[in-house]
């Protein structure tokens, strides 16, 4: 059986697309979307940091730098947000693949798909976060389906408002999502894949809220 692949028509309906894909014996565009989402991630990225957003520091420094200093800058903080994008695309693909891969037996292209779903809801929720930032002046880590602006009601501590803020209604959809696709591909007991699946979002979040400090000390070295 072979089965085409394509995240947006995976979620209607999704059971019925499990069980196509739990049956099928060859997979067809599965490395075509790979290739395409990492170009859309490499898009979304480039157009935010176009529109200007989290490029505060380097209009921060305009007055101190040079009309030549400053519009390098904007094309370095560019060209940065999209290897950064590139990076971010191939992790989310192919990391937690791996992981799930190394305790279940599914095939690991079929796993591909299952992440290749999840990238596609993180763009998803980062497109529509660009209207707020741009015209709401809203950072990713505040946004509405975040717990991240509740977060920033009970502390100061920016790295803990951070780490909320990566736990978003669109992660507890990719959570619940990422569980039931591995429970109906795999005879792993569902309690054991809840474990996992949770403990790889953990690490998500805590990574997320550790590179939010990274980013801006990077940023801020290059144009201070």
């Amino acid at each position: 059986m072979l089965y085409h692949v394509n995240p947006v028509k995976f979620f209607f309906p999704i059971d019925d697309h499990l069980f196509r894909l739990k049956k099928a014996e060859a997979l067809k565009n599965l490395w075509k979307i790979s290739l395409l989402l990492i170009l859309c991630s490499t898009g979304v990225y480039a157009w935010m940091a176009l529109l200007g957003v989290g490029s505060g520091m380097i209009s921060a420094e305009a007055i101190s730098l040079t009309s030549f200093e400053y519009e390098a800058g904007k094309v370095w903080f560019v060209l940065g947000r999209m290897v950064f994008a590139v990076v971010f695309a191939l992790l989310v693909l192919f990391i937690p693949s791996l992981f799930f891969y190394s305790f279940t037996d599914i095939p690991f292209k079929k796993i591909i798909i299952l992440q290749q779903i999840v990238l596609f809801v993180m763009l998803a929720e980062r497109v529509l976060w660009i209207p707020l930032a741009v015209y709401g002046g809203l950072d990713w880590f505040v946004s509405p389906w975040s717990f991240g602006i509740i977060a920033s009601y009970v502390t100061d501590t920016l790295w803990v408002v951070v780490f909320f803020g990566a736990i978003s209604l669109f992660q507890l959809w990719i959570i619940w999502f990422q569980v039931k696709f591995l429970n109906y591909l795999s005879p792993v007991k569902k309690p054991w894949i809840w474990l996992s699946v949770i403990f790889i979002h953990i690490f998500y979040w805590i990574g997320t809220a550790a590179l939010a400090f990274l980013d801006s000390h990077l940023v801020s070295g290059w144009f201070a």
